[in-house]
């Protein structure tokens, strides 16, 4: 008999009686209710259990001897690991201690200390059992929801004082069913009170909720062996490394898809998060990120396509939510999602996006200009934002001499810029995440003589220098450098790159922090991705896990508990190998203590900077609350304080703008669709910070114009002559 056999016998939850009293409450209920708003209910069935395959057996085998012998973390399977895999699995699977209770975990602590024996020899019937228990009570929960939404909503009381966690995550395990049951009913509580307080009737709250809760109960019944193996491997691979993790057939299939570019749909890399769909970045260049509204660490409540009614996709499988949101080309997906943002998981927002092809144009690197003064002197400074590390693999294998790549383009840049008469140039990095390293390796040529630009470590410790081999330099003039925490791998090796040499500034936030390589291994049944190596600059520090520290820093509205290789479970720690020799152009540690000084006093004195400090301290204090109320009152007021500071925000900003303050919270939400809308509108903060990058180059042209120049000083007085 299996463990999930032996726990459900002791509550015994799909017993014939029970069903039938089951049936026999629904019938009086939808005989009582008030017209209109009763919600159906599926007819109970019997879960049928899940059973793992030979080939999945003979998978794990192998995943268990490539972890162990081919990861660059060298990690053996132990019974400290066998624990650290069994939280891990219930962690993926109840991630919010929501259907089982202490008694489940009391019962399955049995095989906590045998799971790595069995992994290491392909026994998966334990981690099937665990499986096959959550799926079970995840049915009796949302039946149990089901069942409380039939007895009609307008019975719940909001006047107590009642509140509920947020993120139950770090919280304890409800002792028993009874426990469980009460939690449920607060859990609707907070979902019925949120879509009231947006307006909803409880006709549409009811029929809202019975659509999200049957589509979930829809999903748990047709759990797959596939489901199992895939969510028990992954709590097993990421004991390596979050970047590790195993491909089933199908998930093999959409990834190659990916890699491929062959994808039309919206742009958006996404990644299972617990039950949740989590967007992990946005494709530059694609239809999200060009719409504007979507944005990293939103999660996905459900999917519509175009004139139908929205598929609640909570607790779907990834390849299934990705196969609903792609479609053809110019037609309409509108998504639901609980943004980054929201303090509360019932409170979302819908967001329409035309799918189209990603085009490799609309990821190439652009430019612009901006002029300031200093003294009465005017300076010019060049920008050139660079959205992705790109390269045209097939028409380089072509022959094509006019192929695009990143580095092609920005040489062509730097020449237009030249000819315009530019004093110095701003690279923007933010929200770039990485792409082809060879074109890192290449673009940092065009700002060096030659040299190493990054050191590459295996799990043997050898390490591998690449370098640019080309003496010829595009621009030796003086560099700033923005990033933010969505600039990761390739963007981290470019800056890292020019900070260590001494060619120009960092200014931003700090990188995400993926200084790790992985490589794709076909198995038996599927495929493995398997974290390799790990990047290390030319001054010997690691990219992973730290990034990118700026030389002078600018807050962003990007969480970084959230969002960043620091916030991954066990993500691989940073590390200092030997420095490779490199020349050092110039030293910044004589003028940055004044550049940040008169950076500081004009954030002091500038009203969009406070504007944009006022907003991030408004969402860190909405990150920082860990329940709500669920009294309909003291709700109310929270929302209402809310509003009041959003609109404060908003309205100070249009004011700056001689524009008119918006009259209620709808207006200024109304008037964000109608923006991100429109395909020609760029965001405030993006144009706000390459300002700042902009007047921190015209500091360092004032104080000194061969600021980070490449020249001697003879050389660089010459070419001002000639000037």
């Amino acid at each position: 008999m299996t463990i999930a056999e032996k726990i459900s016998i002791r509550r015994a939850p799909f017993k014939a009686g029970r069903v039938g009293v089951c049936k026999a409450l629904t019938l009086a209920l939808l005989l009582s209710a008030p017209f209109g708003i009763q919600a159906k209910t599926i007819e109970p069935e019997a879960y049928v259990p899940v059973a793992p395959t030979i080939d999945q057996a003979r998978a794990n085998i192998l995943i268990a001897r490539q972890l162990q012998f081919t990861h660059f973390r060298d990690l053996g399977i132990s019974d400290k690991l066998s624990g650290d895999v069994f939280d891990a699995y219930l962690n993926y699977l109840d991630s919010q201690r929501v259907y089982l209770t202490g008694n489940d975990i009391e019962a399955l602590s049995t095989v906590r200390s045998r799971l790595g024996s069995a992994l290491k020899t392909g026994q998966l019937q334990p981690g099937f059992d665990i499986y096959n228990l959550v799926q079970k009570r995840i049915i009796e929960r949302l039946q149990f929801a089901l069942k409380t939404i039939n007895d009609g909503i307008g019975k719940l009381d909001f006047s107590t004082n009642e509140s509920i966690l947020l993120d139950r995550s770090d919280a304890e395990w409800e002792p028993d069913e009874k426990a469980l049951d009460e939690l449920w009913v607060k859990r609707i509580k907070n979902a019925v009170l949120a879509q009231r307080l947006d307006g909803s009737d409880d006709e549409a709250i009811t029929e809202s909720l019975t659509r999200r809760y049957e589509g979930q109960l829809k999903r748990a019944y047709q759990a797959r062996s596939e489901d199992a193996f895939q969510a028990y491997m992954n709590a097993f691979t990421g004991m390596w490394d979050p970047h590790t993790s195993y491909f089933s057939p199908r998930t093999s299939e959409n990834f190659n898809i990916n890699m491929s570019l062959s994808l039309e749909g919206i742009g958006a890399v996404l990644q299972a998060d617990n039950e949740y769909t989590k967007v992990v970045r946005l494709v530059p260049g694609g239809p999200a990120s060009k719409q504007g509204q979507l944005q990293p660490a939103d999660r996905i409540v459900s999917v519509a396509q175009e004139g139908e009614k929205p598929v609640n996709v909570i607790g779907w499988r990834l390849d299934e939510v990705v196969d609903l949101i792609r479609g053809p080309r110019n037609s309409v997906v509108t998504l639901e999602v609980v943004p980054a943002s929201a303090t509360d998981e019932t409170l979302t927002k819908t967001i329409a996006i035309n799918r189209d092809e990603v085009k490799l144009e609309e990821q190439s690197a652009s430019k612009d200009s901006i002029e300031f003064e200093r003294n009465g002197k005017k300076y010019t400074v060049g920008v050139i934002t660079i959205p992705t590390f790109y390269a045209d693999f097939r028409a380089m294998q072509a022959g094509d001499p006019n192929y695009k790549s990143t580095t092609r383009d920005v040489r062509k840049l730097i020449a237009e810029l030249q000819q315009d008469g530019v004093d110095g140039l701003v690279i923007d990095l933010r929200n770039n995440g990485g792409g082809a390293l060879h074109e890192a390796n290449d673009l940092v040529g065009l700002f060096i003589d030659t040299g190493p630009t990054v050191q590459i470590r295996n799990s043997s410790n050898e390490v591998q220098v690449l370098n640019d081999e080309d003496a010829s330099i595009a621009y030796d003039g003086p560099l700033v450098v923005l990033t933010n925490r969505m600039s990761a791998s390739a963007s981290e090796i470019f800056a890292g790159a020019i900070q260590d040499y001494g060619r120009g500034l960092v200014v931003g936030s700090q990188t995400f922090g993926k200084g790790t390589v992985q490589a794709v291994r076909p198995l038996n049944h599927g495929q493995l991705k398997i974290t390799q190596s790990k990047f290390y600059r030319v001054s010997g520090g690691s990219t992973q896990h730290k990034g990118v520290i700026p030389d002078i820093e600018i807050p962003s509205r990007i969480d970084k508990n959230r969002i960043g290789e620091d916030a991954l479970d066990h993500a691989l720690p940073w590390d200092q190998i030997d420095a490779v020799p490199h020349t050092r152009y110039f030293d910044f540690s004589g003028i940055i203590d004044e550049l940040r000084k008169r950076h500081d006093a004009r954030f002091a004195t500038n009203p969009e900077f406070s504007l944009l400090q006022q907003e991030i301290d408004f969402l860190e204090e909405q990150r920082q609350r860990d329940s709500v109320s669920l009294n309909l009152d003291e709700r109310k007021t929270e929302q209402e304080q809310i509003e009041r500071t959003r609109l404060t925000i908003a309205n100070a900003r249009r004011e700056l703008r001689g524009e008119a303050p918006f009259e209620s919270v709808e207006a200024l939400e109304e008037w964000q669709d109608l923006q991100a809308a429109d395909l020609g509108t760029t965001d405030e903060e993006l144009d706000f910070v390459i300002r700042e990058g902009g007047n921190i180059m015209a500091d360092m042209l004032e104080m000194d114009s061969r600021m980070a120049s490449i020249l001697s000083p003879q050389q660089f007085a010459a070419q001002a002559e000639a000037r």
